[in-house]
C-alpha cells in the first residue's frame, strides 16, 4: 500500500510523517483491497494556535475513494481521529462485502 503525507500551510517534519505512516498502514491491516492512501494535513491559522485539519482519502478497487476529515489543535491527536474514521468506513466496507446480500 502506497502513503503519502502532504502539508498545506505547515512543513511536514519526520516525526509527523513517521506518526501518520504508522497510523495508516493500520488501515492496509484491516483490509488488502485498498491500494493507497493520502493522508493532507492543514493549517488553516498561520499564527501559533490553532487548529489542524487531517484528511484521509484511501482507494479501493470497484469503489469510490473513502474520505475522512478531523480537527483538532494538536496535529497528533488530529491524526488519531481520522485515523479511527478510516479504519472504521474501511471495516465497514469489508464487512457489507463479506456479508453480501444476506
Amino acid at each position: 500500500m502506497r502513503i503519502e503525507v502532504i502539508g498545506r500551510g505547515l512543513d511536514i517534519t519526520d516525526a509527523i510523517r513517521t506518526y501518520a505512516e504508522s497510523k495508516v498502514e493500520h488501515i492496509g491491516k484491516f483490509f488488502d483491497g485498498v491500494s493507497s492512501t493520502i493522508v493532507t494535513i492543514t493549517k488553516a491559522d498561520h499564527h501559533h494556535k490553532g487548529e489542524y485539519d487531517a484528511e484521509i482519502v484511501s482507494k479501493v478497487p470497484k469503489h469510490d475513494p473513502f474520505v475522512c476529515h478531523a480537527k483538532h489543535e494538536d496535529v497528533y491527536a488530529a491524526i488519531d481521529q481520522v485515523a479511527q474514521k478510516a479504519a472504521r468506513q474501511v471495516t465497514e466496507y469489508k464487512n457489507r462485502l463479506r456479508e453480501g446480500n444476506r
